[in-house]
């Protein structure tokens, strides 16, 4: 695991190093004008000359004189805003992998024109970030006021040279989300109306409509949300993310586990894998977790009904929240549930 988990086991810390999937329970005001994901000032305006601004779901406003052109945002956000046509100059959180290719929180970025300013948790190089002269730090928060991947220690260095901007990533569903980064892209400059944007919209409700008639249809499919480490194995709770808390509200059944005290997710030893009956394992995809092919020397992996039935797909952590890379994480949940067989 990374060292966020061994050496400060704090809630963001967890969720970095990949054995949490989500903080934070889900807010029914999420789409409420109450700095949590509601329309703001500057939200939904056309990118033009003159003042700019955005209030964020923290409820603060950034301001700046003019529309925001060197952006720095966390890597997933930067992916999300790149699929609505804004660039930016550098990103911070997993980029890149150990062989240099792009992390899958990357999405279509090419990483090799934007400035790496750190790339593993706890890693953000304030001198490369100052060079770049920004006008907007761009990020998302999983812990209502705390910045995903803008360490602590620099933190206050880091928000004195340009205004910021947090986005909503757990107490929120997926479409909430969506929109909150469209509306952002928008006041920058993208255009919400161009055939890119409003057909992968189409693909994203074609999708939910696919994935509601799928768990309609095979309500008796259980499937559990894990992440992996080499000494634990744990097993989230659905409504405490975006991801899974909509999967749910279409209709998708999931094992429940019984949370810590932090209520977010059950840490199970490998000998106890098997505490919870499932159809179909989600496992985080992210590079910090360990997947699937790094599990075969755990003898109770493989002895569990949905490993023998090959029955376990990826689960998108962090989606890049737009409809362009959501609707096909919706389409292979609804796949895999329609083909699935009863095994527990």
């Amino acid at each position: 695991m990374p060292n966020a988990l061994s050496s400060a086991l704090t809630r963001r810390g967890v969720l970095a190093a990949g054995g949490a999937v989500g903080l934070g329970v889900a807010l029914a005001a999420c789409g409420s004008d109450d700095g949590k994901g509601g329309p703001g000032e500057g939200d939904g305006g056309d990118a033009k000359a003159g003042p700019w601004s955005f209030k964020d779901d923290r409820g603060e406003t950034a301001k700046a004189d003019s529309v925001p052109k060197s952006i720095v945002a966390f890597t997933g956000t930067a992916a999300a805003l790149h699929d609505y046509g804004i660039e930016v100059k550098g990103v911070f959180g997993p980029t890149t992998t150990k062989g240099g290719k792009p992390d899958i929180q990357a999405g279509d970025l090419d990483v090799t024109k934007v400035e790496i300013l750190g790339n593993v948790w706890g890693e953000f190089n304030v001198e490369k970030y100052a060079a770049l002269a920004p006008d907007l730090l761009v990020t998302t928060q999983w812990v209502e006021g705390e910045l995903w991947y803008v360490p602590e220690q620099s933190k206050d260095k880091i928000l004195k040279l340009a205004p910021s901007v947090a986005l909503w990533a757990a107490e929120t569903t997926v479409p909430k989300a969506i929109q909150r980064h469209a509306d952002l892209a928008e006041s920058l400059g993208a255009d919400l109306k161009a055939a890119k944007v409003t057909d992968a919209k189409a693909r994203f409700e074609k999708a939910a409509g696919r994935l509601r008639a799928a768990a309609k249809s095979r309500p008796d499919i259980t499937v559990m949300v894990g992440s992996a480490s080499q000494d634990l194995f744990y097993v989230s709770l659905a409504k405490t993310s975006a991801d899974t808390l909509y999967f749910q509200e279409l209709g998708v059944k999931f094992v429940e586990p019984k949370v810590n005290a932090q209520g977010f997710f059950e840490e199970l030893s490998w000998e106890n894998i098997d505490k919870y009956p499932a159809d179909i394992i989600m496992m985080d995809n992210r590079s910090s977790a360990l997947q699937p092919d790094a599990l075969t020397s755990k003898p109770t992996w493989a002895q569990l009904p949905a490993v023998k039935a090959g029955q376990v797909v990826p689960r998108v952590t962090e989606p890049i929240y737009s409809y362009d890379k959501c609707a096909p994480v919706l389409d292979d949940l609804a796949a895999a549930i329609e083909k699935a067989r009863k095994v527990a």
